[in-house]
């Protein structure tokens, strides 16, 4: 057994799941340990933790998400069992499909979602969290105001990102989050999963999509599409962008706004892992038209 798998096996009997007898680390995470765990009385179940100290609500604020995406939004999510201070437990899903069709109805799915939990404010009812660090999520009545502050500057006090940024990088951002209402649309709030990656999107066991690890918030929605258009969706995927865009009257120009609303998830990802994954020359890319010219 490896050292991770030994370790959700110790969470799962501290949590009094006695009846576990083995647990398989599962891949495709980047910020906690997870894994299938097998039962002897019961089906199987997939776990979550992280190694070290755990923030005190994280897995409370996902498993609200995750009600929250499904109660509110219509959305598949997996059944949460158990969520503490120190583990998240829930039903198991299956892989994605790889067929055009899934997706589909992935963009019928998330156009439901954003259509149909349209907010006057900005914000949710508590903090949550986006991987290992904190999302403030204070009310707020301007989007522009909301996103510069909570979810583009609110990264670069980050001591990674005070080490890959130099003082033009920031005070570029800082221009642009100054020039957001010529840059984007006034849309208005709408219930977002928050951290919307392709490796976020899974099945249920009858095959409908269905979505895991949220970060909500009442955003645009153009937060959500963002993340699936910057993050390597798989080649069948090539349909979901147009069927959400008929579906939810999106003009042609969206994606050359998918950059800059992407900055916020490329600021994360610097702000808490050593391997960016190229985010650092994403932002600076982003960066560069508000950069000072001598």
């Amino acid at each position: 057994m490896t050292d991770s798998a030994a370790f959700l096996l110790e969470c799962l009997l501290h949590a009094g799941m006695r009846d576990v007898v083995a647990v398989e680390p599962a891949t495709g995470g980047v910020a906690a340990l997870a894994g299938i765990a097998t039962r002897r009385d019961a089906p199987s179940v997939f776990v979550k933790a992280f190694d070290g100290t755990p923030a005190d609500d994280v897995f409370a604020a996902e498993a609200e998400g995750l009600a929250a995406l499904r109660d509110l939004g219509g959305v598949a999510t997996p059944e949460v069992i158990l969520a503490d201070r120190e583990l998240l437990v829930l039903s198991v899903l299956q892989p994605r499909p790889r067929s055009e069709t899934f997706w589909e109805r992935f963009a019928h799915a998330l156009a439901r979602l954003h259509l149909n939990t349209i907010h006057p404010r900005f914000g949710w009812h508590r903090d949550n969290w986006l991987g290992r660090r904190r999302q403030i999520n204070t009310w707020a009545d301007d989007g522009f105001a909301f996103f510069a502050q909570h979810r583009l500057l609110r990264w670069l006090p980050e001591p990674r990102v005070e080490a890959a940024l130099d003082r033009e990088d920031r005070a570029a951002l800082e221009r642009l989050c100054h020039r957001l209402p010529d840059l984007l649309p006034d849309r208005p709030a709408c219930l977002t999963h928050g951290d919307l990656w392709a490796q976020n999107v899974l099945a249920t066991p009858d095959g409908r999509p269905a979505l895991i690890d949220p970060a909500v918030s009442y955003m645009w929605a153009e937060v959500d599409l963002a993340h699936v258009w910057s993050t390597s969706p798989p080649p069948e995927a090539h349909r979901f962008f147009a069927v959400y865009a008929e579906l939810t009257s999106l003009d042609s120009d969206w994606p050359a706004r998918m950059p800059i609303v992407q900055l916020r998830q490329h600021l994360a990802v610097l702000a808490q892992f050593d391997h960016d994954w190229g985010a650092a020359d994403q932002i600076r890319a982003t960066l560069a038209p508000f950069r000072t010219r001598t």
